[in-house]
């Protein structure tokens, strides 16, 4: 049975992989390299600092880790902040949906709690989940499920009753790892990711439906 709803943020509430995507190009040449929006995508669902200390060592880059982190978020938050988006169709009705359900729900994302909570103050979201947990705040990221696993601590659910939205590789292997069932969204903005672990596949939002999971 359904207890609890946990939503990966980045190309599931905000179709946000685009400005990663430029940010991040934009921090390799400040930084004096080139690098693909293809090279990018294995990374996508990890945490800034373990995708920055496997880039900083394929490159040899002279800055840290917190430094590169340093410039890339200013001008990721600067870049949202500027921005005319909404949140991907179909979240807002399924969040009213579970709402309907009496579902508690939380937000397991690899972003910093910064970008996060910028993210659900853009989109006057703040007070719509039960939780927010950063992969940043627990000993490993996607796709390791220490945040999934947090998440359904802080909500008091067991795994086995929660279902995630992802839309990346890593993020559903990190689901699934918990212990949880998985729903994979086709987001083409986040690039060629396999999403064949997942329980289920859609290419729409609205597709969910949470009727079949309630019993």
């Amino acid at each position: 049975m359904l207890q609890a709803f946990i939503f990966d943020m980045d190309g599931v509430i905000i179709d946000s992989e685009p400005i990663h995507f430029d940010v991040d190009i934009q921090t390799m040449k400040y930084l004096g390299h080139d690098i693909t929006e293809a090279e990018l995508e294995i990374y996508v669902g990890m945490t800034n600092p373990a995708m920055w200390k496997s880039i900083r060592q394929e490159f040899n880059l002279n800055q840290t880790v917190e430094e590169i982190i340093e410039y890339q978020l200013a001008k990721k938050i600067s870049t949202l902040r500027g921005l005319a988006i909404e949140p991907i169709d179909g979240i807002k009705e399924l969040l009213i949906n579970l709402k309907e359900f009496d579902i508690p729900v939380a937000i397991a994302s690899s972003s910093p709690r910064i970008f996060i909570e910028e993210v659900l103050s853009k989109f006057g979201m703040e007070n719509d989940f039960d939780c927010v947990v950063s992969g940043e705040e627990v000993d490993k990221g996607k796709p390791a499920p220490d945040v999934y696993i947090e998440a359904a601590r802080q909500l008091g659910v067991d795994v086995k009753h929660c279902m995630v939205l992802e839309d990346s590789r890593n993020g559903i292997t990190a689901a699934k790892a918990a212990g949880m069932r998985c729903i994979g969204y086709v987001n083409p903005n986040s690039g060629n990711q396999d999403l064949s672990q997942a329980d289920f596949i859609v290419e729409d939002i609205g597709e969910i439906i949470l009727e079949p999971f309630m019993d």
